[in-house]
C-alpha cells in the first residue's frame, strides 16, 4: 500500500510542476528538457545559434502561451525586469534550451 500512495504522490507532484507555470527562466528551460521528445531536442541542438530565431513563431509561441508571458502578472518576467518583452524571453528561453543541449551533448 505505501509504495502505490508513494508512486501517486510522485505522479501527482510531477504532474503539478509541469502544470505550474514556471516563474524563471531556468524553471522554464528544465520543463522545456521534460516535455520536448528527443527528436525535437536533438533538431534543436543541432542548429546554428543564429538559426535559433526561425523558432521565434513555432517554439516561441508555444513557450509565450504556455508559460502565460503575455500576462502583466507573470513571475517570470518580474524575474526579468521591468522593461523585457515576451517575444525577448521567449527567445531568452530557446536560447538558454539550446545552451543546456549543447552541454548534454558534451
Amino acid at each position: 500500500m505505501i509504495n502505490h500512495i508513494t508512486i501517486h504522490m510522485d505522479w501527482y507532484n510531477q504532474l503539478e510542476n509541469i502544470t505550474k507555470v514556471p516563474e524563471t527562466v531556468d524553471e522554464a528551460v528544465n520543463r522545456l528538457v521534460t516535455l520536448l521528445d528527443d527528436e525535437h531536442k536533438l533538431a534543436i541542438s543541432t542548429m546554428q545559434e543564429s538559426d535559433l530565431i526561425d523558432l521565434h513563431f513555432s517554439l516561441g509561441i508555444a513557450i509565450r502561451n504556455a508559460f502565460e508571458l503575455h500576462d502583466q502578472d507573470s513571475e517570470l518576467l518580474k524575474s526579468l525586469g521591468p522593461f523585457v518583452h515576451p517575444d525577448d524571453v521567449s527567445m531568452m528561453i530557446i536560447g538558454q534550451l539550446w545552451h543546456s543541449l549543447q552541454d548534454k551533448g558534451k
